[in-house]
């Protein structure tokens, strides 16, 4: 019998979610499920990365964020959850970072995975020819 555990997240953006997933190189899919209440139909759209066993991992909507949805004792990645949860969240913050400044017209310039698996970012913006700042993070 299986058991699903939820764990839960700070993913609360699907676009900077599939980014980072894409980042890690970690295919997944987008699933609609149908919600019904009294006045309309609404849906939610949650992340499926398939595992060759059957037993899929799920970023599922839970109202506040994408938590994450898996029988841990099927569990097909490269790394432990704890792990898996860790570089995720990584790779969503550097999306989020990069998309939320970019409203305010910052430029990524540099975005590299370093050995101690930390990353390296650098935006800059641009105002009549001169870079007005660059940041680092």
């Amino acid at each position: 019998m299986s058991h699903f555990t939820h764990m839960k997240t700070r993913f609360q953006n699907l676009f900077y979610l599939e980014k980072a997933l894409n980042r890690l190189n970690i295919v997944h899919k987008q699933e609609e499920k149908n919600i019904n209440n009294s006045t309309s139909e609404l849906y939610n759209v949650n992340l499926i990365i398939p595992q060759s066993n059957g037993y899929d991992i799920e970023f599922a909507w839970n109202g506040q964020e994408y938590e994450l949805v898996a029988d841990l004792s099927f569990w097909e990645q490269p790394y432990p959850v704890e792990s898996f949860i860790d570089k995720v969240a990584q790779q969503y913050a550097g999306e989020v970072i990069i998309g939320e400044s970019q409203k305010t017209g910052f430029q990524p310039i540099k975005y590299q995975q370093n050995a101690d698996g930390s990353n390296t970012l650098i935006l800059e913006r641009w105002n009549n020819e001169k870079v007005i700042q660059n940041v680092s993070v």
